[in-house]
């Protein structure tokens, strides 16, 4: 396959019309709407060629539908246009890879239970547990929110992608992120896990993380403190003494956390679990055996 071209060189919110790809967003978002799936805000993001498309909230099972409608909308639009879309973590080398940061937030009725009034950070003690849980559980569920070989070259320090478990109100190093509290605007309190990427199954990925979260509400979890600093210029040794751990590094060693997770297979069954194992220990044992043009490029000149 040739190597992808950029349609434009962009950058974040960049308004100028530049290529297709303005009307590209235009029609899909008159698609999507025209099918029932509100869309909340669409800009261009960071890389070249890069857009974001955030769809409004809804409950986990609908927007689970939503987003497979939307990637399908998506890919559908720019055959149209005579480009191509992708939903790779990590497509090129060099530039930011792509996300899918999922809000969440819990409801007891018509009251939204992470808010808490009177708190430092405006969090419920439910909603802090549902942080706490959600980050104890983090690197064994990350097999299903970055469930691809590709996933991992998306979550590698210096491209805006968390690569460290903690969480914090501004830092955007952080795995999960407390959105800044507004007056007046109680029922928008919500986290935002930063680690999924758009390529993930979304049933089995918000099952997961619910399951996750729900866990840490059931066992009363401790939220550890707000990671204040840059995660990323701590030394090794400063994040072991903060207790910040890394996400896994590759396919194989998210494998072999999911292998060993409670929360999943209470979250998704014993059957779906050793089927996406199974599945996914072919997709690393594939990979293994490939020599990629990195090693072409790198060896065969010197060895």
């Amino acid at each position: 396959m040739d190597q992808p071209e950029f349609l434009d060189q962009g950058g974040y919110f960049d308004e100028t019309p530049l290529d297709l790809a303005t009307d590209w967003r235009k029609r899909t978002v008159a698609y999507l709407e025209s099918m029932g799936i509100p869309v909340e805000y669409v800009h261009h993001e960071v890389a070249p060629s890069q857009h974001e498309i955030d769809l409004r909230y809804t409950d986990a099972l609908t927007m689970a539908d939503n987003v497979m409608t939307y990637r399908l909308t998506v890919k559908e639009v720019a055959q149209e246009f005579g480009i191509y879309a992708t939903f790779m973590p990590k497509p090129v080398q060099g530039v930011n890879g792509s996300g899918m940061h999922t809000h969440q937030s819990l409801f007891t009725g018509d009251r939204n239970a992470f808010f808490g009034e009177g708190d430092e950070y405006h969090l419920s003690t439910l909603g802090k547990h549902y942080i706490a849980g959600i980050l104890s559980a983090a690197r064994e569920i990350t097999l299903v929110t970055n469930q691809w070989v590709n996933s991992y070259k998306r979550l590698v320090p210096g491209y805006e992608a968390p690569v460290y478990v903690c969480w914090a109100r501004r830092n955007r190093s952080a795995l999960v992120r407390v959105p800044q509290y507004k007056p007046g605007n109680e029922q928008a309190t919500r986290i935002e896990y930063r680690s999924p990427d758009p390529a993930c199954n979304p049933y089995l990925a918000f099952a997961s993380m619910l399951g996750a979260g729900l866990a840490g509400i059931e066992q009363e979890l401790e939220l550890p403190p707000e990671a204040s600093n840059n995660i990323y210029e701590m030394t090794e040794d400063e994040r072991l003494a903060a207790g910040i751990r890394s996400l896994p590094a590759d396919l194989h060693e998210a494998i072999e956390l999911a292998n060993h997770s409670k929360i999943l297979r209470e979250a998704l069954g014993d059957h779906v679990v050793e089927f996406l194992i199974r599945n996914k220990r072919e997709e690393w044992d594939a990979y293994k055996s490939y020599v990629t043009p990195y090693e072409i490029e790198r060896y065969l000149p010197i060895l």
